[in-house]
């Protein structure tokens, strides 16, 4: 937690850091007081789904479990990802390789042991941000094709979209089948 508030810190955007209620060991000295103008810290649960979709979020650092990565994806985000175990890594290169929106932090694999696991610094969260938040090209047509997925997404359940129909046809089956 230290390596992604000096990393965020570090890029000089502006952030929304969610945190656990417990505790702020994790907190670099002086922290909270050096970003209050850029920076908001939420500790303890917060509505993702309504920050995500609000106009002044320009990306999303997720852990790449589905839900988090559809939620972003959906509000038409481009995504830091950052997989930690199991199906993360593929919802990564799908986010990444693929659908070409997210950014990796650099995590390749999952151990086990805690105290083997890789540490990213803050100058990898730093990249990360930059790169997703800059203004070059590349920066540019991975929030273009984030922004089509989003628009995409929205379409499918909006009524007459396919994820409508095919809820609504769920839906009329098993009414039949009462």
């Amino acid at each position: 937690m230290h390596e992604i508030a000096s990393g965020l810190e570090a890029s000089n955007y502006s952030f929304i850091l969610v945190v656990r209620k417990d505790g702020d060991d994790w907190l670099p000295n002086g922290f909270e007081e050096r970003v209050k103008e850029k920076g908001l810290i939420i500790r303890g649960w917060a509505p993702q789904i309504l920050i995500l979709n609000h106009t002044a979020v320009g990306g999303f650092l997720t852990h790449c479990g589905w839900n988090s990565s559809l939620e972003g994806i959906s509000a038409g985000l481009p995504l830091i990802t950052w997989p930690l175990f199991a199906e993360q890594f593929y919802n990564e290169r799908l986010i990444v390789c693929v659908l070409k929106i997210g950014v990796s932090v650099g995590v390749t694999e999952y151990r086990v042991i805690p105290e083997e696991r890789l540490v990213v610094g803050a100058t990898e969260i730093e990249k990360a941000v930059s790169s997703v938040m800059g203004d070059d090209e590349e920066a540019e047509e991975r929030r273009e094709r984030a922004r089509e997925l989003g628009e995409a997404a929205k379409r499918a359940v909006d009524e007459g979209g396919s994820s409508y129909s095919d809820l609504d046809s769920l839906i009329q089956e098993l009414m039949a089948m009462k």
